[in-house]
């Protein structure tokens, strides 16, 4: 019983983490869209998300990302998973057609580059010290993108290793405080580097305090986001396409928000009458057919249907 009870737990918690990273992208990407729009100028509500938001949620999905390799590998080949990241380059190259934007193709092709070959070593600190030099490396050609490579393993190397969760709340704090210091140093210097580094600060810190505080209630709220992922960013990144000749007319900015926490809501509500239908949300059923060439049954017959799946990996 403990045996299944602990990885269901944690997937949950993934699940949940994940959910969370969808909102502070969707917050993050619709600000950012807007502000390239209107070019220099500034409202105060700029330097909040700066300081806040931005920079701080993508590399909680690279993170995920890098576990949700190691689950999906567990009951499946290698090459069903070049098939998965193979559909998901091809999911990113349409959404791309409205959303410059997109990660999708980015993850497919540093899945494939570093996490395939990252599965063939042995686990944990191996995968763990690979992951912070490529994390560097990523850091000084740019930072950006350049990072995801090196979150990507070093999120596969933390499920690997499976730290205590009495390292929460230490690693939360050192993680707040970090990020507080670096974004006073980011203020005074205006160093992109140092604004990179407060970001992965705030990612852990948001991370980590999430898991610490995360209850039934909040849980509930925040899994049927991440259980249909994928669904829900590109959902909301079509929404940001329609929404931005709009939202410059706003010189507040607060639109923004109002329009995130206005998808965010109805996402959620969606997601959750959906996953008590079926099994996988939208875009994640057709991923899975797709990468395994064959029709997946997707209708639960019942709420208590007794082949409902742990939750999908899907894309973190």
């Amino acid at each position: 019983m403990v045996v299944h009870l602990v990885p269901l737990t944690r997937i949950r918690e993934l699940d949940a983490l994940r959910g969370f990273a969808v909102g502070g992208i969707m917050l993050v990407n619709t600000w950012q869209h807007t502000v390239e729009t209107l070019g220099d100028h500034r409202v105060p509500l700029d330097g909040a998300i700066e300081a806040l938001f931005q920079s701080r949620f993508y590399p909680i999905f690279s993170l995920l990302f890098g576990i949700s390799f190691l689950l999906f590998l567990r009951g499946n080949s290698r090459w069903a998973l070049l098939s998965r990241l193979f559909w998901l380059f091809v999911f990113g190259l349409v959404q791309h057609t409205f959303y410059e934007g997109e990660v999708l193709t980015d993850y497919a092709f540093y899945g494939a580059l570093v996490l395939l070959p990252a599965s063939f070593m042995a686990a944990g600190w191996p995968v763990l010290t690979l992951g912070l030099a490529v994390l560097a490396w990523g850091m000084l050609v740019g930072g950006g993108v350049w990072l995801i490579p090196g979150l990507f393993l070093i999120g596969m190397a933390l499920w690997q290793l499976h730290p205590p969760r009495s390292l929460l709340f230490p690693g939360f704090a050192v993680a707040a405080l970090a990020g507080v210091l670096l974004i006073g140093a980011w203020i005074g210097t205006n160093e992109w580097w140092v604004y990179s580094v407060a970001g992965l600060a705030g990612a852990a810190a948001y991370s980590l305090g999430l898991l610490l505080v995360l209850r039934p209630r909040l849980s509930a709220v925040l899994e049927p986001l991440g259980k249909m992922a994928l669904t829900n960013y590109v959902w909301g990144t079509a929404i940001i396409a329609v929404a931005v000749p709009v939202l410059v007319r706003d010189p507040t900015r607060w639109s923004v928000v109002g329009l995130t926490v206005v998808t965010l809501a109805v996402q959620i509500v969606f997601a959750r009458w959906w996953l008590a239908r079926f099994r996988y949300g939208p875009l994640e059923w057709l991923w899975r057919c797709l990468t395994f060439y064959r029709w997946v049954p997707n209708r639960l017959e019942s709420g208590r249907d007794q082949n409902r799946p742990l939750p999908d990996p899907g894309v973190p």
